[in-house]
C-alpha cells in the first residue's frame, strides 16, 4: 500500500466530534424509544434462581419510526442521506472504542457486584482476559435497559441504517443496478423480519446463557452492522451485472434460506410454549420430554443454522464471483455456526445425559441433511 493511501486511511479512521454526536443520538434514540414506546412484554427463559426478566419487544416500531424521523429530517436538508456511507471509517472506530470503554466498565461494575441474582450475579474466573473478553454478568442494566437487548437491538438497526446510506449513496453516484437492489432487499427483508419477530431473540443462547463481555459489545455494535454490510460497501466500489437467471437462482436461496431460517425457529420457540402443539399437522415426537424431534428439527439437529447460511449466502451472491471479499460473512458465520454446534452438542450431552445419544441416532445430521 503507498504511504499516502495508507495516510489516508489511518486519516479516515480518526474519530471526529462528529461521530461521537452521532452515535450518542443514535443510543439515546434507542433508550428513549425502547422505553416509551408500546410494545409485546415477553418474558425472558427461567434463570437458575427460578427468577426471568421481561423483554418490551417494540424494536419494529422504534426502526420505524426511526427511519420516518431520518427520512423526514433528509427531505428537510437538517441530515444527509450519505452521512453514514461518508463517515463510515471513523464511525467503525468510534463504535470500536465505545465497545472497549463500555466492556472495561461493565468488568469493573459486574467485578464487585454483591448480587445474587443469576442476572447481577457475579462470575469472576481471576483472568481479567477472560472476564472482560466473556464478561461477568449475565443481564447488567442501567436505568432499567437490559443492557445486551439493547445493543443487539442496536447492532440489527446499525445494519440495516448503514445499508440505507450506501443506497443513497449508490443513487447519487449513478451506481445503483439489479445488484444493488437485490442486495438492499434481502438484507431490509431480514432486519425487518428479525424485528418482526423480535420477541423469539429472548430465547436465543445469546441472550439466556452469554454473559456480557467485551465479546458480544463487540459482536453486537461494530462486528453486526459493519461487517454484515461488507457487500453494500463492496457494490458501491465495484459494479457487478447480474444476469436475469443468476438474479432468480439467488431469489430462490433467500426465499429457501428465509423459509427454514424462520420456520425452524418458530417451532421451536412454540414447541417451549406449547410442547402439544402439532408441527406440520401431527403430534410432536419428543426425546426426553424436551428434545424436538419434528418439523426441521428432524431433518437436522440444527436446521436454523443452515437457514441462516443461505441467507447469508443470499446477502453475497449479488456481488458476482470475481472477489471473495463480500464472501467475508458467509465463511464467517460457516466457521462459527460449525463452532456453536460442536459447543452446542458438548452442553447437550452433558445435560440430558442418556437421551442425547437417542436423540443423535434419531436425527444424526448436525447442520446439513446427508452432507453434515
Amino acid at each position: 500500500m503507498e504511504p499516502a493511501a495508507a495516510a489516508a486511511i489511518l486519516s479516515a479512521l480518526a474519530p471526529s466530534w462528529s461521530s461521537v454526536t452521532l452515535l450518542c443520538y443514535y443510543f439515546g434514540y434507542l433508550a428513549i424509544s425502547g422505553s416509551l414506546l408500546p410494545g409485546k412484554l415477553v418474558p425472558g427463559a427461567i434463570l437458575a434462581d427460578g427468577t426471568r426478566l421481561h423483554y418490551r419487544c417494540n424494536g419494529l416500531a422504534s426502526l420505524l419510526q426511526l427511519v420516518t424521523l431520518l427520512g423526514t429530517g433528509v427531505y428537510m436538508n437538517i441530515i444527509s442521506p450519505t452521512v453514514i456511507a461518508d463517515k463510515g471509517l471513523e464511525l467503525i472506530s468510534t463504535t470500536f472504542i465505545f465497545s472497549l470503554f463500555v466492556s472495561l466498565i461493565l468488568y469493573a461494575v459486574g467485578r464487585d457486584s454483591r448480587h445474587w441474582s443469576s442476572s447481577l450475579k457475579s462470575h469472576v474466573t481471576g483472568s481479567f482476559i477472560k472476564d472482560w473478553w466473556l464478561g461477568v454478568q449475565l443481564n447488567p442494566q442501567i436505568l432499567g435497559v437490559d443492557l445486551k437487548f439493547f445493543f443487539v437491538r442496536a447492532g440489527m438497526m446499525g445494519w440495516l441504517l448503514i445499508n440505507l446510506s450506501l443506497f443513497a449513496k449508490s443513487l447519487q453516484v449513478g451506481s445503483a443496478n439489479l445488484s444493488v437492489v437485490l442486495y438492499q432487499i434481502f438484507c431490509a427483508l431480514y432486519v425487518l423480519d428479525y424485528f418482526f419477530h423480535e420477541e423469539l431473540m429472548t430465547s436465543t443462547w445469546d441472550i439466556i446463557a452469554e454473559r456480557l463481555g467485551f465479546m458480544l459489545v463487540f459482536g453486537d455494535l461494530v462486528f453486526i452492522p459493519f461487517t454484515f454490510s461488507i457487500q453494500g460497501w463492496w457494490l458501491l466500489a465495484n459494479k457487478v451485472d447480474l444476469t436475469i437467471a443468476a438474479a432468480v437462482v439467488n431469489c430462490l436461496i433467500f426465499i429457501t434460506g428465509y423459509t427454514v431460517f424462520r420456520g425452524a425457529n418458530k417451532q421451536k420457540h412454540v414447541f417451549k410454549k406449547y410442547p402439544k402443539a402439532p408441527i406440520w399437522g401431527k403430534p410432536p415426537k419428543v426425546i426426553g420430554g424436551k428434545l424436538l424431534a419434528s418439523g426441521y428439527w428432524g431433518v437436522s439437529r440444527h436446521c436454523n443454522y443452515l437457514g441462516d447460511l443461505l441467507l447469508a449466502l443470499s446477502f453475497s451472491l449479488p456481488c458476482g464471483v470475481s472477489s471473495v471479499i463480500p464472501y467475508f460473512y458467509p465463511t464467517y458465520l460457516l466457521i462459527l455456526l460449525i463452532w456453536r454446534e460442536r459447543r452446542d452438542d458438548a452442553r447437550c450431552s452433558e445435560k440430558y445425559k442418556n437421551f442425547w445419544p437417542e436423540y443423535c441416532k434419531l436425527v444424526p445430521w448436525r447442520i446439513v441433511p446427508y452432507l453434515y
